[in-house]
């Protein structure tokens, strides 16, 4: 079966960079209950958010550094690089994990707040740890705000066969995927959690978010092209842009979501984020064409060093998106103890932002010591 997909341009895109440390950003952000700095990301202001720009980079990064690689090596070197990186993404959870409940079961037990246990989900380690751990795991045990990762992984594990058939024939891969999220909606298949319940982001459903990016990097956006830039699609997408912010505006004020009739308000409120709603699909949509049509890859102000922290934050994404997930819990804790002041969420929002950065920047410091500087040999003196 020979190739039909249009492999990305060789090069990095900042595009990629900027928007998945903005996404890092944002998460974090998002996890901090309780703060007006939140109200800066995205959810809300329409029905996506950070996670949904995460997945979808996941996905578009994933087929621009392994395709090529399956084209020229085969499939088998393809997939075990695939796999070196679920094994990393794995690792990190599992670092993540254990730091995350140790933090949750000390801070617990130095300032005896037994609440902060069952609000972070990690009561079954006091009656049943062994068990519990083992869950942790398996994926199936998560604390709170620890869904994004687990998600990763198994979308990557499940990505070297999805991506063979994505470069062969990218369509029909991408109506597959949209068919396997409309029925796992209809009969609300999802994966099992622990102790109860299901996962918070349904892998069957997300798929198709993590596999729309896919599509795009391996030309699926050029293919549309004529339709991203028809004059029509712009008006249609900025209405719908303005619908998703009144809808969700109608879902943050009881008084002016009460002013539309019940029919309408329910379809949208509460967003259902754990099956990826088909409204929200649409809304992320919406903006992956806006960026398409308005920030091309090559646009100048990606030079900007005013852009520099975004950007690095999203080239060292794995480890900034761990110690965001971390950070919000610590974010989180300062608050209950403190006055909560808009002051002092502003003031830990920013400090946590500020530590990201921070470990991007001596990430990419790091990596460039790992590398042996070049020497230029010193021309031996004439005869």
């Amino acid at each position: 079966m020979k190739i039909n997909a249009t492999l990305p341009d060789k090069g990095r895109d900042l595009r990629l960079d900027l928007f998945r440390g903005i996404a890092n950003w944002a998460i974090f952000l998002d996890h901090i209950p309780d703060n007006v700095v939140n109200w800066i990301t995205t959810r809300n202001w329409g029905f996506s958010d950070a996670a949904d720009l995460f997945v979808f980079i996941s996905g578009y990064t994933a087929s621009f550094v392994y395709a090529r690689m399956m084209i020229e090596r085969g499939f088998i070197v393809g997939a075990t690089r695939l796999f070196k990186r679920v094994w990393q993404l794995y690792v990190a959870h599992i670092v993540l994990f254990v730091i995350y409940i140790v933090a949750i079961a000390f801070l617990a037990v130095r300032f005896g707040d037994s609440e902060i246990i069952n609000e972070f989900n990690v009561a079954g380690l006091i009656d049943h740890a062994t068990d519990t751990l083992g869950q942790g795991l398996l994926l199936k045990f998560k604390p709170v705000n620890l869904d994004v990762l687990p998600l990763y992984i198994v979308l990557m594990g499940f990505f070297p066969p999805v991506l063979w058939m994505m470069l062969r024939q990218p369509n029909l891969t991408m109506l597959a995927s949209i068919a396997l999220w409309l029925v796992a909606r209809h009969f609300g298949w999802n994966f099992r959690a622990y102790p109860a319940g299901t996962w918070y982001f349904d892998p069957y459903a997300w798929q198709v978010l993590f596999l729309f990016g896919s599509w795009c990097a391996l030309g699926g956006a050029r293919r549309a092209a004529n339709l991203i830039m028809a004059p029509i699609t712009l008006y249609l997408c900025i209405a719908y842009l303005l619908f998703a912010l009144v809808m969700t505006m109608a879902g943050r004020f009881a008084d002016f979501g009460a002013m539309f009739p019940d029919w309408l308000y329910s379809a949208f409120n509460p967003n259902d984020k754990t099956y990826l709603a088909p409204y929200r699909f649409i809304h992320f949509v919406v903006i992956v064409i806006l960026v398409i049509r308005f920030i091309p890859k090559d646009w100048p102000p990606l030079e900007w060093k005013v852009f520099d922290p975004p950007i690095v934050c999203g080239q060292q994404s794995l480890a900034v998106f761990c110690v965001g997930v971390f950070l919000s819990f610590v974010a989180h804790f300062l608050l209950s103890l403190s006055s909560g002041s808009i002051f002092v969420q502003i003031l830990v929002s920013l400090a946590g932002i500020a530590i990201m950065t921070t470990v991007a920047y001596y990430i990419s410091w790091s990596k460039r010591q790992d590398k042996a500087p070049k020497v230029t040999p010193v021309p031996k003196p004439a005869a």
